[in-house]
């Protein structure tokens, strides 16, 4: 049998550097014949992962196989990758990175990312999670929005503001337009997970508290984000206009920062 080039060989070779550095104990695992205790064996990763021997060696081997989503996920968590690692196994295994994405921020949102928020100034920015909760904002956002620090926390998504906020509906100077445009980002953004419990309740909810939101979400409007001109009517400073921008922090590709920059 020939030798497996490409990335089917770099992902078996990838797949037995990790197993060949796993310390036994962290698995639970006793020391291996004279006392080693650095290593899985292939046999053992299979046990662990629940992927059969033959398919796992098969994926070490560097086989023309197609592995599921599945398997390269129980394979990657056995041996312990982090986020980058697994991204990289499973582009290698011909599969779409995985959906950093889609996973729900647990916890704070980073401090360097509050920091990154803040030095933007004067530039009105916010960070949204990927189920578009505000997770964090800066000074000048909260004097474009005042209502961003007083409403409670947990109703406290972009989406939901949009929809059942008069606030914003006045702030908004083309508000059909723009929520419009947010109701298909938002589809867009969250379809592989429509059928999780917490999202489809909170759909729910929106269509309940707004007709607009109703209506909208029948048509099953779908739209990628474009950077564009947005008009505002700020509290103080009267009409202003901005270019609106989307940013996503490389070591955390699930949170999504909005930053406005004056249009000249």
């Amino acid at each position: 049998m020939s030798q497996p080039t490409g990335r089917r060989a770099e992902l078996g070779a990838f797949l037995r550097a990790r197993r060949e550095q796993l310390v036994r104990a962290d698995h639970g695992l006793p020391p291996a014949g004279r006392g080693r205790t650095v290593g899985l064996r292939r046999e053992e990763v299979s046990y662990l992962s629940g992927v059969s021997v033959t398919w796992y060696t098969w994926l070490e081997q560097g086989r023309d196989i197609n592995p599921s989503q599945q398997v390269m996920d129980a394979v990657s968590r056995v041996l312990r990758l982090d986020d980058a690692g697994r991204r990289y196994a499973l582009s290698l295994a011909g599969l779409p990175p995985s959906s950093a994405l889609d996973e729900p921020l647990t916890g704070e949102l980073p401090a360097h990312v509050q920091h990154l928020l803040d030095a933007l100034g004067d530039n009105p920015a916010f960070a949204l999670t990927p189920d578009w909760r505000i997770a964090g904002w800066n000074a000048a956002y909260e004097r474009l929005y005042p209502n961003v620090a007083r409403i409670p926390a947990a109703d406290r998504n972009l989406l939901r503001v949009v929809f059942t906020d008069p606030a914003v509906r006045t702030l908004l100077a083309d508000w059909p337009e723009t929520s419009r445009r947010f109701l298909g980002e938002f589809r867009a953004e969250t379809a592989a997970r429509l059928a999780d419990p917490d999202l489809r309740a909170f759909v729910d909810r929106l269509r309940e508290d707004s007709p607009e939101f109703r209506e909208g979400w029948a048509r099953h409007d779908v739209q990628g984000f474009t950077s564009r001109e947005r008009v505002f009517h700020h509290p103080d400073a009267g009409l202003v206009r901005y270019e609106h921008h989307q940013l996503r922090p490389s070591d955390f590709p699930g949170v999504q920062i909005v930053a406005y920059t004056p249009v000249a």
